[in-house]
């Protein structure tokens, strides 16, 4: 944060104390990236593999970095 350089958080879902509150609304402030990750569900996962590399080509978009497996949001499709 001091180099200005970009810092991503993927914290656990839950349960979250009083304590970890506290420190990502710190470091958010400080500019830091809070992004939990939860499985975008809109991409249709069909394994934990999927979810996995999904949760992580979003940490990586965050980087700047394309990252080919992540299938982006579209809007809704007809079904």
């Amino acid at each position: 944060l001091k180099e200005r350089r970009p810092l991503v958080l993927m914290v656990r879902e839950t349960p979250l104390h009083l304590g970890h509150l506290r420190t990502m609304t710190a470091l958010a402030e400080m500019g830091a990236i809070i992004a939990p990750p939860v499985p975008a569900l809109y991409a249709r996962p069909e394994s934990v593999a999927d979810i996995i590399d999904q949760s992580v080509g979003r940490a990586l978009d965050l980087f700047g970095l394309d990252w080919r497996p992540v299938k982006r949001w579209s809007g809704l499709q007809p079904s």
